[in-house]
């Protein structure tokens, strides 16, 4: 059964001591307002009041052409990595993403894209595994393509 996986810890420790993003700046520090600020680690919503980071993630080893960068969240403090099979709160309020399906080279698997609804979002999942192509699945917010979270078998 496919998995959500949050940002691996020791990346996201990284980036709360002040490591650059992926385009060298560091990491910028904000206040949350409490609404659509979704941390990529302990995928939560940063309370309002609460410190986070703001940063330009790219959720591959290498650059090369598919390696998709863009902004992301981050608690500004010290958060507990999301594990386990329940859905992670930060996929629970917007009513729709895109996931698409990547290869062992780190490269988009064309035809594996697709905006889904948030209740078939692991089942569509299960589906684009079905292609022996695909290595795992990225979540990205439909309406931005920001990076959200990975599904792995």
């Amino acid at each position: 059964m496919p998995q959500i996986i949050a940002m691996p810890t020791e990346t996201v420790r990284a980036y709360q001591a002040g490591q650059p993003d992926a385009h060298g700046q560091l990491p910028e520090r904000a206040t949350s307002d409490g609404g659509g600020n979704p941390c990529r680690h302990c995928l939560t919503y940063i309370p309002e009041g609460a410190e986070m980071l703001i940063l330009a993630h790219r959720p591959f080893p290498t650059t090369q052409p598919y390696a998709e960068t863009g902004p992301i969240f981050l608690c500004a403090d010290t958060c507990t990595r999301h594990e386990g099979p329940e859905m992670p709160e930060v996929f629970t309020r917007s009513p729709d993403y895109l996931i698409k399906g990547y290869g062992e080279d780190d490269r988009i698997v064309y035809g594996t894209g697709i905006v889904i609804g948030k209740d078939q979002m692991m089942a569509q999942a299960e589906e684009i595994f079905a292609d022996p192509r695909v290595h795992y699945i990225h979540i990205r917010s439909a309406r931005n393509n920001c990076y959200q979270a990975r599904i792995e078998r």
